[in-house]
């Protein structure tokens, strides 16, 4: 199974930009596909994730911020970020074949190379 982020890049304060994760090759049942991130010297942050049913779940400090969405026709994970802030930074695609749908790291045994993120003024 491969995990391909794309969309990453550089914004100001404020500014938006939108990453991709397509799923391929042999995919096990994900119930969950979510976004994590993990700053220099930080532990790994979920970020947001959504269930097979499309429940989602963000983290506090993205909630109204960031929209996750799923296209399971092409098997691609979107996340959208807005307003975004100086902490928001690398994210990588991670999935879960463990239900409910949950940020914890420990549960997503599948994981993207990751994308760089990078806010600066």
């Amino acid at each position: 199974v491969h995990l391909l982020e794309s969309g990453g890049g550089s914004a100001q304060p404020g500014g938006s930009l939108r990453l991709s994760c397509v799923v391929s090759g042999y995919t096990p049942d994900f119930y969950t596909l979510g976004w994590f991130r993990q700053a220099p010297g930080k532990e790994l942050e979920g970020v947001a994730a959504i269930c097979s049913e499309g429940t989602t779940l963000y983290g506090d400090s993205v909630q109204g911020r960031f929209t996750i969405s799923l296209d399971i026709a092409s098997s691609t994970l979107t996340l959208q970020m807005d307003s975004l802030k100086f902490e928001d930074t690398a994210m990588c695609c991670g999935g879960s074949t463990i239900p409910p749908v949950n940020l914890r790291s420990p549960d997503f045994g599948y994981w993207g190379q990751g994308v760089q993120v990078t806010v600066s003024a």
